[in-house]
């Protein structure tokens, strides 16, 4: 290590010198160089495609699939359900979720990081005061009574202050990272954001699906009773075998055993719904709905660009974490370098107390001093190949999350295509086997089928009905993953204010 310092000790030297290092510290701050290498986008090793194979075609709704059209991102997408409730239930999850509100901590954490990073960019200027009394020998001592000693008191007050000159640019290399550390946090917490209310919302929909399922097998037990009167009736007059008999008593208990299996889903339900709107986990009964109750979303755009995928929050994350890697490997370059920082010193200092603060007791220094590391056992340079390994391995998070944001919105797309061909042949079985039903109670009645008919006839209903309720459930929370794979239509979260002291508010309070 190699250290030089400049002294000067004449007073007339002082207000020039002020004044030179304050004009080297203004260059310096403005002007350094900054090593390491600059942020390049990483290669994805795959090939983008310009829109995803399983958008729907733009001929369909009489759009040109040679111009994509890009839709304008929604700050309240889930409107598409035409639900209020819904759109209040969200609402409240962005307020009161407990993860939102840890991520929103989590930035003013990173953010006072990067006032510390900027900080230390700054000179540091400080105050010191020191009383002391000191008793040394004076001379040599010589036998048993030892020599003379003299006691003296020593006070001092003095500014004394320090600068880096951030020549290679390290400690803005620091500052860099910072920064994209926050910027980080921030997509981080659009993240949570993102998952919170498409699970919030996934969970309502899921509650109004067991709602209905409940609803349809509520109905199937009255049909059941219904026609266990009717054959217990035929049986009491010999028209029917006993068999007709334990069969509708069979399958009334069948069917009144799927309810608290189904009323268990909807407490659980709606107990996890409760926690991530941050209340706590109650259940209620199940509520009546409407059986008109499915309308048609809104048409997915035609020929959607994947250019749309950047709006994904965790790709901008993982890309500013990338940035702050970059920026890491310039800082443990830089930190290879001589370091050079400037240090003064203004004040008094005097035996006397009451002297103090008197202009013969006025006192000033400076000094530049350099150090270069020359052998360190190669742990710097270990160091930056640190560094450069972690900036690899983020680059492959990059194009691994790139990659897996394409498949979900592919899959989410695949999967719309087949659950609306699946609907519509749904709608069409529950018509057919309602009327199945029908006939065959009307065949029973006359005695021209047996029971077994009409039992058949009652479960496939039912049973359609409930798959119909399955399938829309389905479509409906397939339209939440495609919102949340795309990344776009997230309401904006309000900005998160600068952190008050936890002393000061204490203090208000107890004023």
């Amino acid at each position: 290590m190699t250290k030089i310092t400049y002294s000067f000790l004449r007073p007339r030297y002082s207000r020039v010198l002020l004044g030179c290092l304050l004009g080297l510290c203004l260059v310096v701050i403005t002007g350094c160089l900054n090593l390491g290498p600059k942020y390049q986008p990483p290669d994805l090793g795959y090939e983008i495609p310009p829109s995803y194979q399983h958008a729907s075609a733009g001929a369909s709704t009489g759009a040109s699939t040679n111009s994509p059209v890009t839709p304008e991102p929604q700050d309240r997408w889930w409107q598409v359900f035409h639900n209020p409730d819904l759109n209040r239930m969200v609402d409240q999850v962005v307020q009161h979720n407990l993860d939102i509100k840890k991520a929103t901590a989590r930035i003013l954490e990173v953010r006072a990081q990067v006032v510390q990073a900027r900080g230390a960019r700054l000179p540091e200027v400080g105050l010191e005061s020191q009383v002391q009394r000191q008793s040394q020998p004076v001379g040599v001592t010589t036998g048993p009574s030892g020599g003379t000693r003299v006691t003296a008191n020593i006070n001092s007050v003095s500014i004394p202050a320090f600068f880096e000159v951030d020549l290679w640019g390290r400690l803005a290399r620091a500052e860099e990272a910072a920064r994209e550390d926050l910027l980080q946090s921030e997509e981080n917490r659009h993240t949570v954001a993102q998952t919170v209310t498409a699970e919030a919302i996934s969970l309502y929909l899921q509650i109004e699906s067991l709602e209905r399922q409940i609803k349809i097998v509520e109905d199937s037990i009255e049909s059941y009773r219904d026609s266990l009167q009717v054959v217990n009736r035929r049986y009491e007059r010999g028209l029917v075998p006993v068999l007709d008999l334990r069969q509708a008593r069979r399958t009334l208990a069948q069917a009144e055993a799927r309810l608290p299996a189904l009323r268990q889903d909807l407490g659980i339900a709606q107990q996890q719904l409760a926690v991530l709107l941050g209340k706590y986990p109650q259940t209620s009964p199940a509520r009546e709905h409407p059986e008109d109750y499915y309308k048609k979303l809104d048409p997915v755009p035609p020929g959607l660009p994947s250019e749309l995928l950047r709006r994904r929050p965790d790709i901008q994350a993982s890309e500013a974490g990338l940035r702050a890697l970059n920026a890491r490997v310039g800082e443990a370059l830089a930190a290879r370098f001589p370091r050079i920082s400037l240090t003064g010193n203004l004040g008094y200092t005097s035996s006397d107390l009451s002297t103090l603060l008197r202009p013969e007791s006025f006192l000033w220094s400076w000094a530049a001093g350099l150090v270069q590391p020359l052998f360190q056992g190669g742990r710097l340079t270990a160091r930056q190949r640190e560094a450069e390994a972690r900036f690899e391995q983020g680059a492959a998070d990059y194009a691994k999350i790139v990659l897996t944001a394409f498949s979900e919105v592919e899959q989410a797309l695949l999967t719309r295509e087949e659950q609306l061909q699946r609907r519509e042949r749904l709608v069409k079985f529950l018509e057919e086997a309602r009327a199945t039903q029908r006939v065959a109670e009307s065949r029973y009645q006359r005695g021209l089928v047996g029971y077994l008919d009409v039992l058949e006839a009652q479960q496939t209903r039912f049973q359609a009905e409930e798959n119909l309720v399955l399938a829309d459930f389905a479509i409906l929370n397939n339209r939440v993953s495609l919102h949340r794979s795309l990344g776009g239509g997230w309401a904006q979260l309000a900005p998160v204010p600068r952190p008050q002291s936890f002393f000061l508010k204490t203090s208000k309070a107890m004023n």
